[in-house]
C-alpha cells in the first residue's frame, strides 16, 4: 500500500511540474508576441515533401499588425497578395486576375501572418505548447488541439526576442520552411497597406 501510495504521489507531482512548464511556455511565448505589436521582414520559403526533396521555393515581403492585419506578397513568378484588414482575407492571383475574399479564419491556424498577428490570448486554446530554449535563440513548438487544421505542428524561432523562423509539418509529412530576414518591429505602417484594392475587371470569388 505504501509503494503505491508512493507511485501515486510521483505521477501527480509529475503531472503538476508538466502543467506548470506548460504554462511557463504559453507565457514566454505570449510575451514575446506582444512585445511587437507590427513587424515587417523579408521571407524566403521552402517546401519539402516528406523524403525531402524541394517542392517549392519563394519569397517575398510581409507586414502584419495586432490584431488581425497582415500583408503577405510573394515574388514572381510565383507571385501572390495575401492581405487582411482584420475582418476579411483577400487572396490576388495575378496571373489569373483574380480575388478570392472570405471571412477571417481566427482560429490562428490558417496561416502563419495569422499566428504573427492573432489575438495571442487565446494561443493556448488553440495551441498545446513546449519551448527549448539555446543561447538567444528560443524554440517554441506548437501542436493544434483539434484536428482541423493546416498542420500538424509548428515550430517557432525568436532570436535576441524578434521572430527569425517557422517550420510547418503536415499530416502527410510535408514541411514548409520559412526564413525571415530584415525584421523591424514595432514601426509605424501605413493603414493602406492592409486594404487591398481589386483590379477593375478582375474576376471575384467570395467564400
Amino acid at each position: 500500500m505504501r509503494l503505491i501510495r508512493m507511485m501515486l504521489v510521483s505521477a501527480l507531482a509529475v503531472s503538476s511540474a508538466s502543467v506548470f512548464a506548460g504554462e511557463q511556455d504559453v507565457a514566454r511565448l505570449t510575451q514575446l508576441l506582444e512585445k511587437s505589436r507590427t513587424i515587417e521582414a523579408r521571407f524566403s520559403q521552402l517546401t519539402l515533401d516528406a523524403s525531402g526533396t524541394s517542392l517549392q521555393e519563394t519569397a517575398g515581403q510581409m507586414s502584419v499588425q495586432r490584431p488581425g492585419l497582415f500583408y503577405w506578397h510573394t515574388d514572381a513568378p510565383q507571385e501572390q497578395v495575401v492581405v487582411s484588414d482584420g475582418k476579411t482575407v483577400t487572396l490576388w492571383d495575378p496571373d489569373l486576375e483574380q480575388a478570392t475574399i472570405k471571412k477571417l479564419d481566427q482560429r490562428l491556424t490558417e496561416t502563419p501572418a495569422l499566428l504573427l498577428s492573432g489575438d495571442v490570448s487565446k494561443i493556448s486554446q488553440s495551441f498545446d505548447i513546449t519551448s527549448k530554449e539555446q543561447g538567444d535563440v528560443m524554440d517554441f513548438t506548437l501542436k493544434p488541439k483539434t484536428k482541423d487544421t493546416l498542420f500538424d505542428s509548428l515550430r517557432l524561432s525568436f532570436r535576441k526576442g524578434l521572430v527569425n523562423d517557422m517550420q510547418l509539418i503536415d499530416s502527410v509529412g510535408q514541411r514548409t520552411n520559412i526564413l525571415f530576414t530584415g525584421v523591424k518591429a514595432n514601426e509605424a505602417i501605413a493603414a493602406g497597406k492592409f486594404k487591398f484594392d481589386i483590379p477593375k475587371g478582375a474576376d471575384v470569388i467570395s467564400e
